[in-house]
């Protein structure tokens, strides 16, 4: 059985290799493993070792911390969650649009990716 950590740091670690545009091959060459490797760490199918997070972090520039971000509740909390995101149909790091979407909205200067933010905060609340 997948442990929810394990899970959580893999849906980090496919999310910033998104962010980055980075395909999983790519990743696999750059730790020196294979990409099939790389795809059972996102799945949290295994789990990764310390000195392999180590590499990972470093070739998709982050801090280690970055792939456990969001994990600040208890275990329970945890694995509640995780059940709970298992049932979900959407699950947005797994959406390849919706990755595509936030690549896209950080490509954008600051000024106007703010306009932009809140331009969608104001179309968002009129359709509710």
């Amino acid at each position: 059985m997948k442990h929810p950590v394990d899970v959580h740091v893999g849906k980090r670690i496919r999310h910033r290799r998104w962010m980055v545009g980075m395909t999983q091959q790519q990743l696999g060459e750059i730790v020196g493993i294979k990409f099939q490797q790389i795809q059972k760490y996102e799945t949290g199918m295994n789990r990764v070792s310390a000195s392999r997070l180590w590499d990972i972090a470093a070739a998709v520039d982050v801090q280690i911390s970055f792939f456990f971000e969001g994990l600040d509740a208890s275990e329970e909390d945890i694995v509640h969650a995780a059940t709970s995101a298992d049932k979900l149909k959407g699950d947005l790091l797994a959406d390849k649009e919706a990755l595509e979407l936030v690549r896209s909205y950080y490509a954008i200067p600051e000024p106007q990716r703010r306009r932009l933010f809140d331009l969608a905060r104001v179309l968002s609340e009129s359709a509710a």
